[in-house]
């Protein structure tokens, strides 16, 4: 029960990581708050967690900002924001001159765009408070350069670097803003492009020898979330099982 009454939305939380996420935030007495595109996804973890389920378009401004005001209207404050929602799974794999212009700008739009306008949302209750945490989902592959996902590897280095100055601007205010770069996670979202051989390699390539669960992350959140990290913003913590390092 780390986050006790604490107010927490997740975005993108109608599946993989950000549901796991949810769920974790539950079992330690946050109040949750589904932030999710997809209705029917959103209120079936919102009804697991339950928690309060607000249909969100990340890369939307009115719909961010709608995020914050209902959620000030049900529970009368926001702690947490957890930058979850980004696309990922449906990407096919290409050479970044193959890249459609068009699936640059949509990728950009929620990966980047919706982690600045969700927590530009919250900024205004957080700073009323006087205080609050936030906590951007990057990911590992910002460290290794890793080919023919150019738009998703820049879009997750453009979090860190956003962690960073929000950090620099929301620390007068109380507001902690830190990252995590996660490595390869299987959740129950279908990944046709990572083959059984391809699981083995990412295995072999780590210093921890087992594949990673999904607590392997959640934990890391809430402790960004929790007293323990009060001192603890700007920072970009690696949980990929030892690949990289940094």
């Amino acid at each position: 029960m780390r986050l006790r009454d604490k107010v927490a939305i997740i975005t993108g939380a109608g599946q993989g990581l950000g549901r796991a996420y949810a769920q974790r935030f539950a079992r330690e007495g946050a109040k949750v708050v589904v932030a999710e595109l997809n209705a029917d996804k959103g209120q079936a973890v919102a009804a697991e967690v339950k928690g309060q389920f607000i249909r969100t378009d990340v890369a939307d401004e009115a719909s961010c900002k709608q995020l914050a005001a209902a959620t000030v209207d049900r529970f009368g404050r926001i702690d947490i924001l957890v930058n979850n929602a980004a696309l990922f799974s449906t990407l096919a794999m290409r050479p970044f001159w193959e890249i459609p212009a068009a699936e640059w700008d949509q990728l950009m739009a929620v990966n980047v765009r919706g982690v600045w306008l969700a927590s530009k949302a919250v900024v205004p209750q957080m700073r009323k408070q006087g205080g609050g945490r936030i906590v951007n989902i990057s990911s590992a592959v910002i460290w290794m350069g890793r080919p023919n996902y150019l738009h998703y590897v820049a879009s997750k280095g453009a979090v860190m670097a956003m962690t960073r100055s929000m950090a620099k601007e929301l620390g007068e205010f109380g507001i902690n803003v830190n990252a995590i770069t996660p490595g390869a996670v299987t959740t129950e979202v279908p990944r046709a492009t990572v083959t059984p051989q391809q699981k083995e390699a990412i295995v072999a390539a780590q210093s921890l020898k087992r594949a990673a669960g999904t607590q392997d992350l959640e934990g890391t959140v809430v402790f960004l979330c929790s007293d323990d990290a009060a001192f603890i913003t700007g920072q970009t913590v690696n949980v990929d099982g030892g690949m990289n390092f940094h």
